[in-house]
């Protein structure tokens, strides 16, 4: 029965690219306006949220979200989502009112005409590099000033699938307290089982989201750091070993829980 899965979820993956390619080619002449100045950027997320629903709910998915904490629209805020699939920055996109500018990686520049577009509007940062860290602090300065939030991956990588969730990085937790924005950390379940980078698994389905209370950072120093990077991962991690249909994702052995963090 496996097998006769394989025709169907091939032709579902190509049907992604298809989607994503067409979209973004529709909406190249307002992509170009919009990202040409800084302060066309809530506009720009507008049509970016409507863009990443057509995706979402195109592949045959739909999202099911849990919120502890609600952000207020006019603040700005750290979003510290867990990352197991390709879809994880459409979903929080998808859910999120508040402008976000994410800090990516500079490999994705070279995909076409994605890359044209990601360059304008990421904060893009390539880790081995000090200058460019240091770049981000700039920009990232510059761009909470105009009122939007951040989003960092803090795993900086989509981990293997044996993996409950890989150490984090120091990035997210630096910016949350130079600039005193609180973190909002989000448990993405599902990214494994629906849409992993395997192409013989997955389909459509829900997409089980639960965002938790905010953690502060007002009155932190960087002194601080380790403790928050600490404190977010255990939030997420804590939470994703107690869910069942992650767990049987990861390949691990039942007794999960009795495993310590790895940072």
């Amino acid at each position: 029965m496996k097998f006769l899965r394989i025709p169907f979820l091939l032709i579902w993956r190509i049907w992604f690219y298809i989607l994503l390619f067409v979209t973004i080619i529709l909406m190249v002449p307002f992509l170009l306006v919009l990202t040409s100045k800084e302060s066309y950027y809530a506009a720009f997320w507008k049509l970016v949220r409507i863009w990443s629903k057509i995706l979402i709910y195109g592949m045959g998915f739909r999202m099911e979200i849990t919120y502890d904490e609600k952000t207020d629209r006019n603040k700005s805020y750290m979003f510290c989502p867990n990352h197991a699939s390709l879809m994880d920055p459409f979903v929080l996109i998808a859910m999120s009112k508040n402008p976000i500018v994410f800090v990516g990686k500079q490999e994705f520049v070279k995909i076409p005409i994605f890359g044209f577009f990601y360059k304008r509007v990421v904060i893009m940062v390539d880790r081995s590099s000090y200058k460019s860290r240091k770049r981000v602090y700039e920009l990232a300065k510059r761009r909470l000033q105009n009122g939007v939030s951040m989003a960092i991956f803090p795993e900086g990588l989509v981990p293997t699938e044996n993996v409950v969730l890989a150490p984090f990085k120091n990035g997210a937790f630096s910016l949350a307290i130079e600039y005193e924005i609180p973190i909002v950390p989000q448990i993405y379940y599902d990214g494994k089982r629906l849409f992993s980078w395997d192409f013989f698994k997955g389909g459509p389905g829900v997409f089980r989201i639960h965002q938790h209370k905010f953690i502060e950072t007002k009155g932190l120093q960087q002194s601080d750091l380790p403790k928050l990077r600490q404190q977010t991962f255990n939030v997420i991690y804590n939470d994703l070993i107690n869910d069942e249909k992650y767990m049987k994702d990861t390949n691990r052995p039942n007794n999960e829980r009795e495993f310590k963090s790895p940072i």
